[in-house]
């Protein structure tokens, strides 16, 4: 099982850093010795909380990696560490018995190989592996929220102008979504994904029929709280949730990356 495992974390992980380190925001609230004040209050725009910045699932430690995975698992894959636990597995703590998956969901996930997976092929991950892996940038305007990912995925628009989900979309690898605001968080919807991404590294599918909501709640300058309900009612037999914590990553932002020029693990993987 951890050898599986580490030829998953292998080829869908293994990203250059590709953040451009080290310059210097102005916007950037600072303490007396010039370092970023990741405490400070959040930004706002219109009076609501202004979600730009470059952002970052919270990493999970090496001892709750290894106490899920056994002792040993950091010398299989030491990448890992620089993701959330729940791009590996979004049912992460659970045991498999408990997990709410139908039996077409069971089949779908023990059929799947680590050469399979979308990074792996240069396509999409989608929502939430987008979230999970590495760091995303937010672009927050009047009307829309832009996310970039640092990983092999198409830029998402959330749109804020009021419209509703499309009632019969063309299914997509990013889907459809829309964004309303509850207070000082922010509600984004989804839906019209295709069945073609992974929820995790895993490989639990989605289906067409997958509703995703994002809750996104920044508290500080530096920190934000992100709860994501999954809603598949033909791959699982209940609504289920991921909480983490997003962590800003200042004076830094994403550079390019083109998976078909620096893929080099597929052919290492085998069924």
């Amino acid at each position: 099982m951890r050898t599986l495992i580490a030829l998953i974390v292998a080829g869908a992980f293994t990203y250059a850093n590709a953040q451009w380190l080290n310059y210097p925001d102005p916007r950037t609230p600072r303490t007396k010795d010039g370092k970023p004040n990741l405490t400070a209050p959040a930004p706002r725009l219109n009076g609501k909380p202004d979600l730009s910045g470059l952002w970052q699932a919270e990493k999970s430690s090496k001892q709750e990696y290894e106490s899920v995975l056994g002792k040993g698992f950091a010398e299989l894959q030491i990448d890992v560490y620089d993701i959330s636990k729940y791009a590996l597995n979004v049912f992460w703590g659970l045991k498999p018995e408990e997990e709410p998956l139908r039996p077409e969901a069971l089949a779908i996930y023990k059929s799947r190989a680590p050469a399979d997976y979308p990074h792996v092929r240069c396509l999409p991950g989608g929502i939430p592996l987008a979230l999970m892996v590495f760091t995303f940038k937010v672009i927050h305007t009047t009307n829309a929220i832009v996310m970039l990912s640092e990983a092999a995925d198409p830029p998402r628009q959330i749109y804020m102008d009021g419209r509703p989900l499309p009632n019969d979309p063309f299914p997509n690898w990013m889907g459809y979504s829309v964004g309303r605001w509850q207070g000082n968080t922010l509600v984004v919807e989804t839906a019209g994904m295709n069945d073609r991404g992974w929820l995790d590294a895993f490989g639990h599918p989605r289906s067409e029929s997958m509703h995703i909501t994002e809750r996104y709640t920044r508290r500080d300058f530096g920190n934000m709280d992100l709860e994501i309900t999954l809603n598949d009612p033909k791959y699982y037999t209940r609504p289920f949730s991921i909480k983490t914590r997003l962590q800003l990553l200042p004076d830094s932002d994403l550079l390019e990356y083109v998976c078909n020029e620096n893929e080099k693990d597929r052919p290492r993987l085998v069924k």
